[in-house]
């Protein structure tokens, strides 16, 4: 992928920018396409710009530099596709979003974003970025920083361009104080992005530190007091007394809850970072069923539910990511288990057209539906008295999303109040034999 370029629309030089110093200008597009591509979880950008100094009504912005295409030409063809979206961003001076284009694959894979670059009340342009992922705070940040500061320099390009003839001494005098004013804003904004970029990539280093110590020195001993408590219970059961074992137990389960916690986490963490490779192998479905019903007794207790097992005849032997497959079932029954006092649980699966489809089924607590559009997100919790009934991080889901993403499937979720829940998901997989 090139870095960032000029874009030749056919007429000789590239026609990317004009202004006092057209070089240096142009560099400065470039530097700037270079940086929103960064900006957005490693995908791409196209800048856009009218010509400097021409009103006129068909004067249609062209495409003047680029970032995180293969080529010009691979850039020139993505500018053709978006140029009439472009055009209604810059008339109407609203950011639009549209849908990913096949041709540009993963690096917009999170869709396409159209910023008009206002400065004032007039729209110079405009910076299309394709999203690799989806953004966090810290990049959307960065990102609009780099949006107003292309903003400024093509409105400081088109200062240059004004009819001279008719303009008076006095006029004269006024614009140049103002693109005094400009050059100095246009100087501080440099000095500031240089600062924001040096943030972020100190923020990057910070995050990536945490994640290291954290799985280092919290997973390692946990996992050391889990066996502890462990040996203690089965190698001298018989000296402890019934409310040392409830005591052990209990300690049992929130080690064993925390470290899943901290599992998950870890496990989101290195999904954004594209760090959780993806593993094909072969398995046996029911056995990890089982695995995972046997899993969730801790969740079900006492409590008086049933688990179900519906898979539909015949179920070939499959191929995919056995360890991402597994920790997404327990997830989900984990989940169902949870939120669901007494009743039933079921699980029905099926395999067809190398695609294997599964449900979890209960009848819990329900979510209503002006929740359901945010139970995938991190950290969410339906309320907060809930979040004191029923224990969790609010990270189950999220992370059960991001698994059937990053395996190439699909998952939805239906639900009503008081009678239950159903979370559903498909998956390509490979059919042995």
């Amino acid at each position: 992928m090139t870095a960032a370029s000029d874009i030749d629309n056919g007429e000789g030089a590239p026609r990317a920018v004009a202004g006092p110093d057209i070089q240096a200008l142009a560099q400065a597009l470039r530097k700037l396409a270079a940086n929103a591509a960064d900006q957005t979880a490693g995908g791409l950008s196209l800048v856009f710009a009218a010509a400097p100094g021409d009103e006129s009504a068909d004067n249609a912005a062209r495409l003047r530099a680029a970032a995180g295409f293969a080529s010009p030409h691979a850039a020139r063809e993505a500018a053709e596709q978006l140029h009439a979206d472009v055009q209604d961003a810059i008339i109407s001076q609203t950011t639009a979003v549209i849908n990913p284009l096949p041709s540009l694959g993963a690096r917009a894979a999170a869709g396409l974003e159209i910023h008009p670059l206002i400065f004032g009340d007039k729209a110079h342009g405009a910076l299309v970025v394709g999203l690799g992922a989806a953004l966090d705070s810290v990049q959307r940040t960065a990102l609009e920083t780099t949006i107003e500061h292309l903003a400024l320099r093509l409105d400081h390009a088109s200062l240059w361009h004004q009819d001279e003839p008719t303009a008076t001494p006095g006029d004269e005098s006024d614009q140049n104080e103002e693109i005094l004013k400009l050059s100095e804003a246009l100087f501080a904004q440099d000095i500031e992005l240089l600062r924001s970029n040096e943030k972020l990539g100190k923020i990057e280093k910070l995050k990536n530190d945490f994640i290291e110590k954290m799985s280092r020195e919290l997973r390692t001993p946990l996992n050391s007091i889990i066996e502890g408590i462990i040996a203690v219970l089965t190698g001298e059961n018989e000296t402890l007394s019934d409310g040392a074992k409830q005591t052990l137990r209990s300690a049992l389960d929130d080690g064993s809850a925390f470290l899943r916690n901290l599992q998950n986490i870890l496990d989101l963490w290195r999904i954004k970072q594209n760090e959780l490779p993806v593993e094909i192998h072969d398995m046996n479905f029911r056995e990890m069923v089982e695995e995972a019903i046997f899993s969730i007794q801790d969740a079900v207790g006492e409590k008086s539910i049933s688990v179900e097992q519906h898979i539909l005849e015949p179920f070939p032997k499959i191929r995919t990511d056995l360890t991402k497959v597994n920790q997404i079932l327990f997830l989900l029954l984990d989940n169902a288990a949870k939120f669901t006092p007494e009743g039933r649980i079921e699980i029905r699966a099926s395999v067809e057209d190398q695609e294997l489809s599964c449900e979890v089924r209960d009848t819990g607590i329900g979510i209503c539906p002006d929740d359901q559009q945010f139970i995938f997100d991190e950290f969410f919790q339906v309320d907060v008295a809930s979040s004191q009934t029923y224990s969790g991080a609010g990270l189950g889901l999220a992370l059960v999303k991001d698994l059937i993403t990053l395996l190439d499937g699909e998952v939805a979720v239906s639900s009503d109040v008081g009678r239950g829940t159903s979370v559903s998901f498909r998956i390509p997989v490979q059919v042995a034999g």
